[in-house]
């Protein structure tokens, strides 16, 4: 099974990462290797609404989003984490997601079949600060979207709030071990 997290915190080894390894954890656990990309560490420019890939199938930018196209489609599961800012995702996690224009422009005006591969399931993670009740929503929207026009379905998601100091998901042992049973289910 191919399994691709992207990690869309800025913070290292903040509470969105914790969650994604924890989840990792539980993918090893199953006997599968996921591939841990950090969106912070890559140079992905902000798509510019240009239309090139909505006749060519393709983004005029050649840059650390492109690989990550091939690895979409290889994937069978994907993980998004993102911490909330502004209701929404991280302007890393925002970044790669306007980049998937590319796939929708493929699926949606191109006509573009994939071939068949293994029901396609993505997951969304997400941490906040706050404990208002709609803070999720933005975010979960925009992952949703994403994962249409990458031909998976959305799944399942693990969302925790009240939490913002570096590392304070840690103490919520809850949550920890959510992330966990999380990622033995990706591998189901």
């Amino acid at each position: 099974m191919n399994i691709l997290i992207f990690n869309g915190s800025p913070r290292k080894r903040g509470n969105t990462d914790l969650l994604l390894t924890k989840i990792e954890e539980g993918i090893q656990r199953c006997g599968h290797k996921a591939e841990h990309i950090n969106l912070a560490d890559l140079a992905i420019h902000p798509c510019t609404g240009c239309g090139h890939c909505e006749t060519e199938g393709q983004c005029v930018f050649n840059d650390d989003m492109t690989p990550l196209y091939a690895k979409i489609n290889a994937a069978n599961r994907i993980v998004i984490g993102s911490p909330i800012y502004f209701y929404g995702v991280t302007a890393q996690t925002k970044i790669f997601i306007d980049r998937c224009q590319v796939l929708w422009s493929k699926k949606y005006l191109l006509g573009e079949i994939k071939p068949e591969r293994d029901y396609l399931r993505g997951y969304m993670v997400s941490v906040a600060a706050t404990d208002g009740g709609k803070i999720f929503e933005g975010a979960r929207l925009t992952v949703r979207y994403a994962y249409d026009a990458m031909d998976f379905t959305y799944s399942g998601e693990l969302l925790v709030q009240g939490v913002d100091v570096k590392g304070a998901v840690a103490g919520k042992k809850d949550k920890m071990e959510e992330a966990l049973q999380l990622g033995l289910e990706i591998c189901q």
